[in-house]
């Protein structure tokens, strides 16, 4: 009995030691992060990165730097952005999506570089979920999977469509095209594919498709669509095209319908693989997470507006109704 308190206690005071010796650690240097990302230091899922970290122990302006010049950024200025970033030696590299994932990995292949992508495994940029291998780890966002998803969610919100539309971003491979059009397909509908290669072609491709027959909109994943795109949202208001997005956020900043993973609480997640890597994990063993919430978001109020009425099915089913 008595070796088995002092065990209880031995293990107690390791497990309130631990955060202490961390915190000790923490104190005693400054991390450096850098970004290569399309998103505003201002966003709120950066905003949200940040308060992650600081939750975590990380405090920008007490042991945390970010090195200037990584955000914002436009496709471009990946390589110079990324030969510049490298050129710093910040502990970790926080980039994506796929695009300025690439760029990164050319430039280095020793600093750890955190990312979110649709698709880590196919894209080629790690070895395997578990596995990642290299200096690459992050997070996949199962886009294959949700992209079919949204697209049977809107097939139920518009019953009547035998017509639809899917944008898709021509800067990465869409990998699974064609087994949307299948999917479609079976169940009667005809579904048309149109690219879109920046944000200024966004309103042409909805306006194309809208003359082309569309009764409804799918935006495929892809971060030209953001979480919030303020033209596509508009545009496909302005075309009366019901149409779903992939981030909750969107349908609560005005576009119809929304199923997907929060974008803020994505970029939570990677905070907390960031301050994995911070306190000593290796990218090539830390395994690639994705997301494990999503949520389903109807806006009647945006649905009104252009004249549609979800069935009631659908609304039920709604994790958050606005109306």
């Amino acid at each position: 009995m008595v070796d088995m308190r002092r065990r209880a206690f031995i293990l107690g005071g390791a497990a309130v030691a631990w955060p202490l010796v961390v915190r000790a650690q923490e104190a005693r240097r400054t991390y450096r992060l850098g970004f290569l990302v399309p998103s505003g230091r201002e966003t709120p899922w950066v905003i949200a990165f940040f308060d992650e970290l600081r939750l975590n122990g990380f405090i920008e302006g007490q042991n945390l730097t970010i090195v200037l010049g990584g955000f914002d950024t436009r496709y471009d200025q990946l390589s110079e952005r990324a030969a510049d970033l490298v050129k710093a030696l910040p502990d970790a590299i926080i980039g994506g999506p796929e695009l300025p994932l690439r760029a990164l990995q050319a430039a280095t292949r020793t600093i750890p570089l955190i990312g979110i992508t649709e698709d880590m495994v196919a894209a080629g940029l790690v070895t395997s979920l578990a596995r990642p291998g290299g200096n690459t780890t992050g997070i996949s966002l199962l886009s294959d999977e949700l992209d079919g998803k949204r697209q049977d969610i809107l097939m139920e919100a518009v019953p009547s469509a035998r017509r639809i539309a899917a944008l898709a971003d021509t800067n990465t491979p869409t990998r699974h095209i064609q087994a949307l059009v299948d999917a479609a397909r079976a169940r009667s509908v005809e579904l048309s594919i149109f690219g879109v290669a920046k944000p200024e072609d966004i309103a042409l491709a909805i306006d194309t498709a809208k003359a082309s027959g569309a009764e409804a909109l799918n935006f495929l994943a892809s971060a030209l669509f953001f979480p919030v795109s303020r033209v596509a949202i508009e545009r496909a208001s302005a075309s009366q095209l019901p149409a779903i997005h992939h981030w909750p956020e969107a349908a609560e900043a005005g576009g119809v319908l929304a199923y997907g993973p929060r974008f803020t609480q994505v970029w939570r997640q990677r905070a907390r693989m960031v301050v994995k890597i911070l306190r000593g994990a290796k990218p090539a063993d830390l395994p690639v997470e994705q997301p494990t919430h999503f949520e389903l978001i109807v806006n009647l109020k945006a649905a009104k507006a252009i004249g549609h009425e979800f069935p009631a099915g659908l609304v039920l089913r709604a994790d958050k109704v606005i109306e």
